[in-house]
């Protein structure tokens, strides 16, 4: 930008004074109210048919010599502004300037503003502050591969054991009543046949050669039942982390329908790998596996972390989107499978998978019915706007 102290009215001989516009610069003279616009910035306000011939007619030198030019002071050109508007303006070959005495610039027609977009309705914007504010949290706790810690301390904990932790869990509308009372009944049962446990495993437990025993009783029974403490711990813990939020997004009934279903399948699933067996089988296998697989498919990109480490030296926390670990986990159970069929394995994988596949079936059905509602309310919301 050149020095504009050094710019001089033609008519004057003033300096001239900067002035700032939406589009760019212009210099004004306060004495005359002329002004020095470059054309640039004419075609940036005006529209092509006012500016276009007077350049044309400047590049061909159809006019007369008068005024210096406010920057290089050699003489303009003088030429019509249109035909339209038969005013003689002062152009610049050499510094693209043109000179405007007061109210030459008048017949000039401005572009036409864009067209306003228009406002998007309360709720949409809120969403979208969210979802900012998330991305810039997401940045703050560094790269996948290389995470910020979690922010609870209980989480440490449950890392430094190698539990998944939540990074970004879902908001909550409500309390997860139902999974607390699950899990408050799981953990009073199990610790109830502690002191028993082979007693009270051979009594309540699933046997897949005896399915029918208590007439049926032992699909309930055996899924608030554990092999002890850690077996507990960890079907407990999967159950409050992952379930308050599939509840919250199902409600209580079809929650509870869920892990139900989940449960018995998983049960039958697992007569099915051998039914001829007399081994005894308890926990809650195959409904939180339901829990689990609903979870991953309906909050696929929420950050799962997990701290990896070596003996008791702390390494560093890596999280991954919920699908991906989601695809983990299916990938062990099938090798799981394969171990329980292999006569190898103490767990139970066609549990497992029998428990997923009602997660993801339900997952189906009852994710089409919320999207409907959602984008009901969401229509009625943009009404009421």
């Amino acid at each position: 930008m050149p020095d504009q102290s050094n710019f001089l009215c033609p008519s004057c001989q003033l300096p001239l004074k900067e002035t700032r516009t939406a589009h760019g610069f212009f210099w004004s003279c306060e004495t005359c109210g002329g002004r020095a616009v470059t054309i640039e910035l004419l075609r940036r306000t005006f529209t092509p048919e006012c500016i276009n011939p007077l350049w044309l007619h400047a590049l061909r030198g159809e006019g007369t010599r008068g005024r210096p030019c406010p920057e290089c002071r050699k003489p303009m050109l003088a030429v019509t502004l249109s035909t339209n508007a038969p005013v003689d303006v002062d152009v610049c070959q050499h510094c693209h300037f043109v000179w405007f005495d007061a109210g030459e610039a008048d017949a000039l027609k401005p572009r036409p503003m864009p067209p306003a977009e228009p406002e998007l309705p309360q709720k949409a914007r809120e969403l979208l502050a969210m979802e900012e504010i998330k991305r810039i949290a997401d940045e703050a706790r560094g790269s996948d591969f290389d995470s910020e810690p979690p922010d609870e301390w209980w989480k440490y904990i449950a890392g430094f054991f190698g539990m998944p932790v939540e990074y970004d869990a879902p908001a909550q509308e409500r309390q997860p009543w139902i999974t607390w009372l699950l899990a408050a009944a799981m953990v009073a049962a199990s610790l109830f046949g502690l002191p028993h446990l082979g007693e009270i495993v051979e009594q309540f437990s699933l046997i897949p050669a005896q399915e029918t025993r208590l007439h049926g009783l032992t699909f309930a029974t055996s899924f608030f039942l554990h092999a002890g403490l850690i077996h507990l711990i960890g079907y407990t813990y999967f159950l409050l982390v992952f379930g308050d939020n599939v509840e919250d997004f199902l409600g209580r009934f079809r929650y509870l329908g869920l892990i139900a279903v989940a449960a018995f399948v998983g049960d039958l699933a697992h007569i099915a790998a051998d039914p001829q067996s007399q081994t005894p089988c308890v926990g809650a296998s195959g409904g939180i596996a339901g829990v689990i697989v609903f979870y991953a498919l309906e909050f696929p990109r929420v950050r799962l972390g997990f701290l990896m480490r070596w003996g008791l030296i702390w390494l560093r926390w890596i999280r991954f989107p919920a699908w991906f670990a989601l695809v983990l986990w299916i990938l062990f159970q099938l090798i799981g499978a394969w171990e329980q069929k292999a006569g190898i394995s103490s767990v139970s994988a066609f549990a497992h998978l029998g428990g997923a596949v009602v997660g993801f079936v339900m997952w189906l059905v009852w994710r089409t019915k919320n999207d409907e509602a959602r984008t009901s309310n969401v229509e009625e919301m943009t009404k009421s706007e």
